[in-house]
């Protein structure tokens, strides 16, 4: 048997610019019982009486880890992430890249609207199954805006055209943009290469706080990034090849950086 939706209840989660993705999310009862699932795309079936003793497990360890917020297992690009709210667990078949911080403000935001409507319709988590399009649409809408890549505002979408036109310098590998929550903004790295670069460089959003701004890293290619935190709202990272000089990467970051203040402040 399979967690899947009702023919007229098909997801409208479209793919994102950003190339990120959440796949499948689970909604279990403190027994471990699915009671609402929702499939948002066809790139790994997950049947359901798999799934169901698995993620028990991990609950049942969970309750013995004290101060986890949630559990993690990584599957070649994709992973499931366990998170626990009021006795409810959820969880989020994702790619590997998806920020553990992101997915846990998204989860909390779909906790609270699940809560509402179990509370508005009665509903006996322990006996009953979900199928319903207007929490599937509240469910999506809660996605699509966390997952939406696009800046709200004229000026952030003229930082993503000044990085455009940086990326096309020689020496620069590279361009990423995220929020300091980790939510990948801009891009230049094609999808497989963007999964491989965050999944190395993961760490470096994890530890954010006031008094990191500027951070520089080797990787495993030889290959360097110098990146910054702007206005403590957003992390740039600029990618660069073996070759470039140090004096030189920190010069293109600076004029880099400088840019986008004066193009969000103006």
């Amino acid at each position: 048997m399979m967690i899947q939706d009702h023919p007229k209840l098909s997801s409208k989660i479209k793919k994102h610019e950003n190339n990120s993705f959440i796949h499948k999310l689970f909604v279990f009862n403190k027994s471990g019982v699915c009671f609402y699932g929702r499939n948002f795309t066809d790139y790994i079936k997950v049947e359901k009486n798999l799934i169901s003793p698995f993620i028990s497990a991990l609950m049942s360890f969970g309750r013995e880890m004290i101060g986890k917020r949630f559990q993690l297992i990584e599957m070649e690009d994709v992973k499931i992430v366990i998170f626990e709210k009021d006795s409810l667990y959820y969880g989020v078949l994702c790619d590997t890249f998806e920020n553990l911080t992101l997915l846990d403000d998204l989860i909390s935001k779909i906790h609270t609207r699940l809560i509402l409507y179990l509370k508005k319709n009665d509903v006996n988590v322990n006996a009953e199954i979900i199928y319903d399009s207007a929490l599937n649409e509240t469910v999506e809408r809660v996605i699509n805006d966390a997952l939406n890549s696009k800046f709200g505002s004229k000026k952030e979408r003229k930082v993503i055209h000044l990085l455009k036109d940086f990326s096309l310098k020689e020496e620069i590998a590279g361009i990423i943009l995220l929020t300091n929550r980790g939510k990948i903004i801009y891009s230049s790295f094609n999808k497989i290469d963007v999964k491989k670069f965050l999944r190395e460089v993961e760490f470096r959003v994890k530890i954010y706080n006031n008094s990191i701004l500027k951070l520089f890293y080797t990787l495993s290619d030889k290959k360097f990034i110098f990146s910054e935190y702007i206005l403590n709202t957003y992390f740039l990272i600029l990618v660069f090849n073996p070759d470039v000089k140090f004096g030189l990467a920190d010069h293109y970051l600076t004029k880099m950086v400088d840019k986008i203040k004066n193009t969000l402040v103006d």
